[in-house]
């Protein structure tokens, strides 16, 4: 593969918007003995829309295994003669549909089908049934259009409406298709295992007032029984012969800051052990991508050690621990592990900042790679991000990269953007993004860093809790600082900035307390920590925790953080992309500020996607992706090139 060099001229052909529909994503792998199942979309322009199928690689080839174009979330059986999926064949029919096909081919069979989706699914130990995670109404709604809401949340991001419904879990017989309900009304469902003949679930039991409590239960003689003391999130776990649990969870000590850790919990003594304490990570991938296929690595527990993935700094790694406390690094390198599985030998889809998502095989300590669905890449030339530290004016350092713009001339000067990360707790670093190579295809110069707020670094590093636009704030432009003193091809006159949701918040938070960028692009973001508290699926509880308590007890703080406040202030021409559906950062959030800007005298332009939601640039309408992309370089292009 050819990519810029970080000296001398080179010469090539970049990647462009529409390039987005040449990617294949590969994830959700799941793997019995010497087999491997996984799931390939694709990204339809033609169509607008997104189609998946699985393939099969039974140890010396892969080969396409159903025939199905939304074909998803694939799981052996116990006995691996099976494999369940979900798919939407129906083209009628709006229902999520849950197939079983022989592992050895054959036509898949319709076992059953579920009005709201599939969230989860899984064989029971003897392989006679499938347990199957599905959203229900709880409550009678009437005919007619109206919402008649009674609960918070009411809706949810990528989702739509969800009070008055929650997750159980339904048994599915794999002869008849009989399915029937296991779980009660009032438990929101989430992971399920089962283990010697009992069912095990997490699940949340009041979402309204504890939100980001998520417990451990057991179902045993038609009777649920919860086995944490209600304190903690549980992202996942692994029933133990003992009795005991491994546990992926949250312990929420600084709020939503907190990394997730692997534990040993004993629920008979109550003792809880932190066997990851010795690596300050979070145990999930958090870096971004705008190309990443379905990330499932769900928690595996093979002789004597628990694997996990953990985002270590600009990296996600596979790693492994034991009931002593013993870490070790499994799936190592400058690249993102997405999922895993493991039998006779661990299956693992990776990625990294110039290769797409692919299979991989590791066994006996030796790595091969069995997949090559985007080879098309290797006829394009690729920037390559080039690492540097920055000191922080309070010695903390800072990782940090370019992007040379391809085509690039040494002795020439360059517009130079600045891209923002979400989150705050995620992470730029060793994955594919493809908005990168758009605008370095395109001239630009792209600078991305890792500021105070991120993921992976510890959470000390990630906790800026009460502090947004601070210490963030001035990493940020300390970045651009270093950059500008390190690399004499950034014009420091023509530099634009973007970012997405935090991105966004502080994208809008830059050009209200400094004129030094002379583009911006803001997109589904935060511009009124009071709105957005009222307004949001999540904002009655992520507000309290970032911002401080609520609106009627820290007005003027929730106030002094909003980028609004300091809308007289904006110079830079501000292009805001935001989407209808996105309940994350409500529409509200794009409209205020524009109005504020247009009725302040403001150059500003806002473009607002209907039907989509707060993963526009992830997971929206292949089209109006590339529209975004187009946008956000038309934009950069006009203020700094025109």
């Amino acid at each position: 593969m050819n990519h810029i060099s970080n000296s001398g001229d080179f010469m090539g052909k970049g990647l462009s918007e529409k390039d987005l529909g040449k990617f294949k994503l590969v994830g959700n792998v799941d793997v019995f003995k010497g087999k491997a199942v996984f799931q390939v979309t694709e990204i339809s322009l033609k169509d607008d829309d997104y189609f998946s199928k699985l393939y099969l690689y039974d140890g010396k080839r892969v080969k396409p295994f159903t025939s199905g174009n939304k074909d998803s979330n694939p799981r052996f059986s116990p006995n691996g003669k099976l494999i369940a999926f979900t798919s939407k064949r129906d083209k009628e029919g709006k229902e999520s549909e849950l197939y079983v096909i022989p592992t050895d081919g054959g036509e898949a069979r319709l076992l059953a089908k579920f009005k709201y989706g599939i969230k989860n699914l899984r064989f029971t130990e003897d392989g006679k049934s499938i347990a199957v995670v599905t959203p229900i109404d709880v409550e009678k709604k009437g005919n007619d259009d109206v919402h008649i809401i009674r609960e918070i949340p009411f809706w949810f991001n990528g989702v739509g409406w969800i009070y008055g419904k929650r997750n159980v879990v339904y048994l599915v017989d794999v002869e008849s298709g009989k399915k029937k309900r296991l779980t009660p009304k009032n438990l929101n469902v989430d992971q399920i295992r089962f283990h010697n003949g009992r069912l095990y679930f997490t699940a949340q039991e009041d979402r309204e007032r504890k939100p980001l409590i998520s417990d451990l239960y057991v179902l045993e003689n038609r009777k649920v029984r919860k086995l944490t003391p209600g304190k903690w999130r549980i992202l996942d776990f692994l029933p133990l012969d003992d009795g005991s649990f491994v546990l992926k969870a949250n312990t929420l000590e600084r709020g939503i800051p907190t990394n997730a850790h692997i534990y040993h919990y004993d629920p008979k003594t109550g003792e809880l052990k932190k066997l990851t304490k010795d690596l300050d990570r979070n145990a999930y991938n958090s870096l971004n991508s705008d190309v990443r296929g379905s990330q499932r690595a769900e928690l595996v527990y093979k002789e004597g050690w628990i694997y996990y993935v953990a985002t270590d700094g600009p990296r996600a790694n596979l790693f492994r621990v034991n009931l002593d406390g013993k870490i070790e690094r499994v799936i190592g390198g400058d690249r993102s592990v997405e999922s895993f599985d493991i039998g006779d030998y661990i299956a693992f889809t990776a990625q990294d900042a110039v290769t797409p998502t692919e299979l991989y095989i590791y066994r006996d300590g030796k790595e091969k790679k069995v997949t090559d669905f985007n080879k098309w890449i290797k006829g394009y030339t690729l920037s390559k991000p080039e690492h540097f530290k920055v000191k922080a004016s309070d010695g903390v350092e800072i990782d940090a990269w370019v992007m040379k713009p391809v085509n690039f001339r040494k002795g020439k000067k360059y517009p130079a953007i600045l891209e923002i990360h979400g989150g705050p707790k995620t992470a730029y670093g060793y994955a594919f993004m493809h908005e990168f190579h758009v605008l370095t295809s395109k001239g630009f110069v792209v600078i991305f860093s890792n500021p105070r707020g991120s993921d992976g670094y510890g959470e000390e590093f990630a906790d800026i809790r009460g502090h947004y636009g601070e210490r963030d704030y001035q990493d940020l432009m300390e970045v651009v600082d270093e950059a500008l003193r390190r690399f004499d091809f950034i014009d420091g006159e023509r530099l634009g900035v973007t970012g997405g949701s935090y991105g966004g918040f502080m994208t809008n938070w830059i050009v209200g307390h400094t004129n030094r960028f002379k583009a911006a692009v803001t997109q589904r973001s935060i511009s009124n920590w009071i709105s957005f508290f009222g307004t949001t699926d999540i904002g009655y509880y992520f507000a309290p925790d970032q911002i401080g308590k609520d609106p009627w007890s820290n007005l003027e703080g929730y106030w002094e953080k909003s980028p609004l406040k300091y809308a007289p202030n904006v110079e830079t021409p501000l292009l805001i992309i935001h989407s209808t559906e996105d309940y994350r950062c409500w529409l509200p959030e794009a409209l205020q500020l524009f109005i504020s800007l247009k009725y302040l005298g403001k150059r500003v332009e806002l473009a607002i996607f209907p039907g989509e939601n707060h993963d526009l640039s992830r997971s929206g309408k292949p089209k109006h992706r590339v529209k975004r992309l187009e946008l956000i370089a038309g934009w950069m292009e006009k203020w700094l090139k025109g």
